[in-house]
């Protein structure tokens, strides 16, 4: 008879059903931990972002730490999908930027904006709208945006290890060698390595073998890395962070309505719809997370959750949370299961707390494992039909405009834009699903009032 501490490891298994996905419990729980090492950059840089607008920078953190926890939870415990839900890089950006800056609106009545939204998100995904929008979409533009975002998730991953530098001439450009860049370097060889070798939790091993390798750099040029971090431990004061629960419950439902904000709700419901749809068909596509039609698995039960997460959002105090592509990172190292999620989420709640330590692992030694799951995403890249250029084109739009513009919400829109076009031009209107028509009338708003 087997001792009684074991029980909850079989009580895992099936609630999760680790073991008919091919998976184990310890390689779910290094998963949960390798997409949190991924992400957890958005709980300080969302709060920075979110400051431009107004939000109180603590307040906003904690925020974020909260709604990262409770959506990241119930997507493992109800849709059972290993994905992270955290509050979107674009999203935030589009709340500070755009809603409180351009609209000129406080951001009490945009953070009720992103209520609005999430409410009509809700009923979309109540309803199951989102089944007509993956039956609408074409086989070849599902793989092209899985390709996208790998090439997405990798210009992240050489931008955060200032890799790739702005040019006031060419754009950008490769920086040149110094400590930090060599440092980067030698860390993603090593993932590479360990990768190759395939070594179990392979991305997690070249986090923190990179993070070690970083500690010289702050010791001896300043770079504010690993070792600076280090140093701060000492004080212990520098160590604890009290939560800021001042942003709870401020956002301005009623001043939110007004005729001149309906247009903000419509470009935030539209980006929060696709970029946890493609976000979901991405990491599908890569851990053949799919159902018998070949639509990603447990599909309405991940958007209720990313629905419910946007919903939440508002009154703890953040822009929308939505599901996160960083959680390729832990399928790639074989999650499969809710149980990485809730691995994931449960990585979030000591830094309501203990955020400075976040400062432990830098961006440098996070960046070799984004550039390996854009290697390990890209390769949907076979799937796509290049022999019909009225399938090929469109997707060629998607995957490219998806890193250049920055935006996954973008990149699709166009995507879907040259799809229909280039079928109205060879005389194919017919393979226009309806659904595909009210997705570009949709596109085009968005994109007239981005």
């Amino acid at each position: 008879m087997e001792p009684s501490h074991a029980l909850p490891v079989p009580a895992l298994e099936r609630w999760f059903g680790i073991r008919a996905a091919g998976s184990a419990v310890r390689v779910e729980v290094l998963a949960g931990i390798t997409t949190f090492l991924t992400a957890m950059y958005i709980i300080v840089v969302n709060p920075a972002v979110l400051a431009q607008g107004g939000v109180p920078f603590t307040a906003a953190l904690t925020a974020t730490v909260l709604v990262s926890f409770l959506g990241s939870c119930a997507m493992g415990l109800y849709a059972r999908n290993p994905v992270l839900v955290a509050p979107g890089m674009g999203m935030n950006a589009l709340f500070a930027f755009v809603m409180v800056h351009g609209g000129g609106m406080p951001w009490q009545t945009a953070l009720g904006c992103v209520f609005w939204s999430g409410v009509i998100f809700a009923l979309l995904a109540l309803f199951n709208v989102r089944k007509l929008v993956v039956e609408a979409i074409p086989e070849n533009l599902r793989h092209a945006v899985s390709c996208g975002i790998g090439l997405f998730i990798t210009l992240i991953g050489l931008v955060n290890a200032k890799f790739i530098v702005g040019d006031p001439v060419t754009l950008v450009h490769s920086a040149r060698l110094n400590p930090v860049l060599l440092t980067f370097l030698a860390g993603l060889a090593l993932t590479i390595w360990l990768v190759a070798r395939r070594v179990k939790a392979a991305l997690m091993i070249g986090i923190v073998l990179t993070t070690v390798l970083a500690v010289p750099i702050g010791r001896w040029w300043g770079d504010g890395s690993a070792y600076g971090a280090t140093a701060t431990l000492v004080n212990w004061h520098g160590l604890i962070a009290a939560p800021d629960f001042s942003a709870l419950g401020q956002l301005d439902l009623l001043g939110s309505l007004k005729l001149a904000y309906w247009p903000f709700i419509f470009v935030m419901l539209f980006t929060s719809f696709f970029d946890a749809l493609s976000t979901f068909m991405a990491v599908s596509d890569v851990g053949k997370l799919v159902d018998e039609h070949g639509a990603p698995r447990h599909i309405r039960q991940s958007m209720m959750v990313d629905a419910f997460s946007a919903l939440l959002s508002a009154p703890l105090g953040t822009s929308p949370a939505n599901a996160f592509i960083e959680s390729a990172a832990g399928i790639s190292q074989g999650g499969r299961t809710g149980l990485v999620a809730v691995v994931a989420g449960l990585c979030f709640l000591p830094f309501l707390f203990l955020s400075p330590l976040l400062s432990l692992v830098p961006a440098i030694a996070t960046a070799p494992a984004l550039i390996m799951v854009g290697v390990f995403m890209i390769e949907s890249i076979t799937r796509i039909d290049w022999q019909r250029f009225d399938e090929a084109a469109p997707a060629f739009v998607a995957m490219i405009l998806i890193p250049l513009t920055y935006s996954i919400t973008d990149g699709v829109a166009y995507g879907f834009i040259a799809y229909v076009l280039l079928k109205l031009a060879t005389g194919r209107v017919r393979e226009v699903k309806p659904a595909m028509w009210v997705i570009v009338a949709l596109a085009l708003v968005l994109l007239a009032h981005l």
